[in-house]
């Protein structure tokens, strides 16, 4: 077996996972889709890159278990203080004032690349906790990675995972049992999740909430801005874009707009 891509290879698989998914790899990330493709040549037992590659042409299921290993899946509960003390003090509050003037009564979120469901789970948990009598949440979480997804959905996580959790949340959401914590089904109960590739559309529509936090920096300027539009496309009229502490739309040509609150930056849309 090969243990390495030559450039006519890498350039291939490159390609391919790019127009597929919008995930970019260039030569400072290259060392991450060798070592993965390695690890799936070992275990599918194939002489050559080349083979892998003839295969993931042909085979839809086998391209998206690909992707689902070169996606990074580190997360955690309540991960970035600030964004979620900017939800719970300022978006939050501003949004139920917009939905009493509009007589709706339901808050709408899409938590976009949501991995093993830690960021959806805090969401829901915080609303539930936060938002007035008569007021819902309705929470679509997506991912590339289908084995994120089974945990996210079967919403146990061992005793290290539950690190960041207040602990009134801890409490009252969950069920602890000997090796871990499970989500009670009052908070699992708000929240959908999905299978999702971002480079395509969603159908979500009317969104007043998107989070997609630490997911486009694994894009090119030319696919996160598709990936832009299109939040901006399934939002509502005014509504609210948290993306990661060190990614920016800075430069991209958006309609959204820059807004620091006391607590963290986010996005606008106003129109």
């Amino acid at each position: 077996m090969e243990n390495y891509l030559n450039d006519i290879d890498f350039g291939k698989f490159r390609d391919l996972i790019y127009d597929a998914s919008g995930i970019h790899f260039s030569e400072s990330n290259r060392v991450i889709l060798e070592s993965r493709l390695k690890e799936k040549l070992r275990k599918s037992e194939l002489s050559s890159p080349g083979e892998y590659y003839s295969i993931l042409t042909r085979d839809k299921e086998e391209l998206k278990q690909l992707l689902d290993s070169v996606t990074t899946n580190l997360t955690r509960f309540f991960r970035n203080t600030a964004h979620f003390e900017t939800l719970e003090n300022y978006v939050f509050p501003e949004l139920v004032k917009l939905k009493r003037e509009t007589g709706s009564n339901k808050i709408k979120i899409w938590s976009a690349g949501c991995s093993t469901g830690e960021e959806p789970y805090s969401i829901a948990m915080m609303a539930k906790e936060v938002l007035p009598p008569g007021m819902s949440v309705e929470v679509t979480a997506s991912d590339l990675s289908l084995k994120s997804l089974m945990t996210a959905k079967a919403g146990f996580y061992p005793n290290n995972r539950v690190n960041g959790i207040p602990d009134k949340y801890l409490t009252k959401y969950f069920n602890q049992s000997d090796d871990g914590y499970m989500v009670k089904d009052e908070i699992k109960n708000l929240i959908k999740f999905d299978y999702h590739n971002l480079k395509f559309d969603s159908g979500n529509r009317n969104l007043d909430i998107v989070l997609c936090r630490n997911v486009i920096i694994y894009f090119d300027d030319a696919a996160q801005e598709a990936v832009i539009q299109k939040f901006w496309d399934s939002m509502n009229r005014k509504s609210f874009l948290f993306i990661g502490h060190s990614e920016s739309l800075f430069g991209m040509k958006t309609q959204f707009e820059f807004f620091k609150s006391d607590w963290a930056c986010i996005y606008l849309k106003t129109s």
